[in-house]
Formats: structure tokens, sequence, C-alpha cells
């Protein structure tokens, strides 16, 4: 199952120079990676990122970052995938930069 992160562009260009982040500022404070399933990450983007142009929309295998990966309830009770360790580029399966438009963010098919 692909899970997904949305970076401004400077946190994404920070996570290929050094391999590694700790996550947005958000990640560092609450001490976890925030991640978001499919069916949530449009709303995680009209929530958080409605005015950033350039959002970096990356897709990882969740069963490949193992007991780190924890599901807990968040937004209307659901359960979101948080990470408790350094994100690295390897956990990255593919990413891409959202194109925006007067909706929001457009996504590629994540079914």
């Amino acid at each position: 199952m692909l899970i997904y992160k949305l970076f401004r562009p400077a946190e994404w260009d920070i996570l290929v120079r050094d391999g590694a982040t700790p996550g947005a500022p958000i990640d560092i404070a609450d001490g976890y990676v925030h991640f978001s399933t499919a069916s949530q990450v449009a709303e995680t983007a009209r929530r958080y990122f409605a005015d950033v142009e350039g959002v970096v929309l990356v897709a990882v295998e969740a069963d490949a970052l193992g007991p780190d990966l924890v599901w807990e309830p968040s937004r209307g009770g659901d359960l979101f995938p948080h990470l408790y360790r350094e994100m690295r580029m390897t956990d990255v399966a593919w990413h891409e930069v959202l194109a925006s438009g007067p909706d929001g963010h457009r996504f590629p098919d994540l079914a």
C-alpha cells in the first residue's frame, strides 16, 4: 500500500540534498513524519498547502517502513500513518510536483 507525504519545495530539496529529513516544522514539533492515505491526501493538501506552489507529492510503500510506521487516529477519527524516524530518500517510491488550478492542486490517479 502506498502512503503519501506532501512537501513544500524547500523541504523536498533538503530531503534530496541530505538523503534524509525529520520532516516539516509540524513533523518536528509532533515528533513524527505525517503521511496520508490516497483518500486523505487531497484534504491534507487543501487544509495545509492551499497557497503553496510547487508542492511535491511523495509516494512511499507503507510495508517497507516496518514498525517505525504507526497508524494513529487524527482528523475525524480517521487513522493516519505516522513515521517515527527520519524519512529517507531511499523510502521514496516516486514523486511528482503537483500542478495548481483554481480548484486547488491536481493529483494523479492514486487508486
